[in-house]
């Protein structure tokens, strides 16, 4: 594909944006707009404009704290970014698309809800609202006749992104997914694994670090030796709800295999039983947990397809080309090892804006939900409030079940639990359900998951 070719209606007629949430992403975002053609950042708004603006001059960015729509518009006309206290004020000026990245699934549902009432775009990077309610606002947007997109730079957007490129090649895929966030990383001198900022020494590791003939047990020693460090994190798996409410993929087991694995491994495992692999069937969602050595390349936060080649004879091609290829010539993998942040989300925004192609379209809807189960024994009156950069509840198991109504004892959407009050003790192993918890009288989030469970007919 020929991006520049592609593209050039943007570079004649500039995209013009703005952000809600202003974080690490956000701010990636407005540092590479300033370095292409056919994106223009007009308009910021965060609960912390002091940080934003400090940032922006730091990066020599002229920016300009607004209190009312007529100030914003002023700095617009000086070439300034508005600096908005108001999300009114950020949804007056003349533009033509809203990103959304708060990372709060009640501030995310809510604003993307008002750009589209608007008349705006809307690009989203609040998973945490996209996996309760994302669905419906896709179709709200298309009802209004404003483009509604995933973002490319986070995982759902570049999965989805290769997943329709399989699909479109006629590659049948047995698996697709993601790698965490962090590599798990092995010193074969000190024996010891980093994930991050934490450390452990495990020796077994050397002796398990390729795949034995029975590769599940393999997979099981590598988890145990490795049991001090976190092997499941709550976004993950939000993530990965996304892509299976996009694509109708669907998870192997509700809580993941996540295999501490090498990436070149991947093919082995990720395919049917009958085969020597992990999953009872095809079609399959999963995340795994990459092992690698210091000097090898991270494939931290990226993105894989399994798929079944045509015949044996193309797999022994590709493998002589050095793509992971199962040994029989039958399963291979593809995969984008990075994501870019905002340093790609560009891509997504101006085919959207430009093109009129979204990430989702409107085979867009609940699959799965983002549920939680209790770790430990609850008791009531116990307050489920997020801890840490995590997006995480403590004590709360994430994992993906079926699309169900919010109702009574039907495991409750996880970010629909985050802020309430536990009514009635929950036992460890038990999810937590709609009934469980203090309902709140006036929370949008809460009202759109009634009306999307409506439109879908959930039951």
């Amino acid at each position: 594909m020929q991006f520049e070719t592609l593209f050039r209606p943007a570079r004649e007629n500039p995209a013009s944006i703005a952000l809600i949430g202003a974080g690490e992403f956000g701010m990636s975002l407005i540092a590479q707009s300033r370095r292409m053609q056919g994106l223009v950042v007009k308009a910021v708004a965060d609960k912390d404009l002091d940080r934003v603006a400090s940032t922006l001059a730091g990066m020599g960015i002229a920016a300009r704290r607004c209190d009312s729509e007529a100030a914003a518009q002023s700095a617009l006309a000086a070439g300034e970014i508005a600096l908005c206290g108001s999300v009114s004020d950020l949804l007056s000026l003349p533009i033509d698309m809203v990103v959304e990245a708060t990372g709060d699934a009640e501030a995310g549902a809510r604003f993307a809800l008002a750009a589209i009432e608007a008349g705006r775009g809307v690009t989203m990077v609040t998973k945490e609202a996209e996996c309760v309610v994302g669905p419906l606002l896709a179709a709200k947007a298309r009802a209004a006749g404003v483009p509604y997109t995933l973002v490319e730079g986070d995982q759902p957007a570049l999965l989805i992104g290769l997943i329709s490129w399989a699909r479109t090649l006629g590659l049948p895929i047995i698996c697709a997914g993601k790698s965490s966030e962090y590599d798990y990383v092995y010193d074969p001198v000190t024996h010891e694994v980093t994930w991050t900022s934490e450390r452990v020494t495990a020796p077994d590791i050397a002796k398990l670090w390729a795949l034995g003939p029975d590769r599940a047990a393999t997979i099981e020693a590598r988890s145990k030796a490795l049991a001090a460090l976190p092997q499941r994190t709550v976004p993950d798996y939000c993530e990965m709800a996304l892509v299976a409410n996009a694509t109708g993929l669907v998870p192997d087991r509700p809580d993941f295999h996540t295999p501490l694995t090498r990436a070149i491994e991947l093919p082995d495992l990720y395919i049917p039983k009958a085969d020597g692999g992990l999953l009872e069937g095809e079609g399959r969602v999963d995340v795994f947990n990459c092992l690698r050595r210091p000097d090898e390349a991270s494939f931290a936060g990226g993105v894989f397809v399994v798929v079944a080649w045509a015949d044996a004879r193309s797999g022994a091609l590709f493998r002589g080309k050095g793509i992971p290829t199962t040994a029989d010539g039958k399963y291979g993998l593809v995969y984008n090892p990075s994501h870019l942040l905002g340093v790609e989300a560009p891509i997504s925004i101006l085919s959207a804006v430009r093109l009129g192609q979204s990430i989702v379209d409107e085979r867009y809807r609940p699959v799965v939900d983002l549920t939680a189960r209790a770790m430990r024994d609850l008791p009531a009156g116990h307050r489920l409030e997020i801890v840490g950069t995590r997006h995480a509840v403590p004590d709360l198991e994430p994992v993906l079940t079926p699309a169900a109504a919010v109702k009574g004892n039907a495991p409750l959407p996880y970010y629909m639990a985050v802020g309430r009050t536990l009514t009635r003790p929950v036992a460890a192993g038990a999810f937590i359900t709609a009934d469980d918890v203090d309902r709140p009288a006036d929370s949008l989030l809460w009202k759109l998951r009634a009306e999307q469970d409506a439109m879908f007919g959930l039951k």
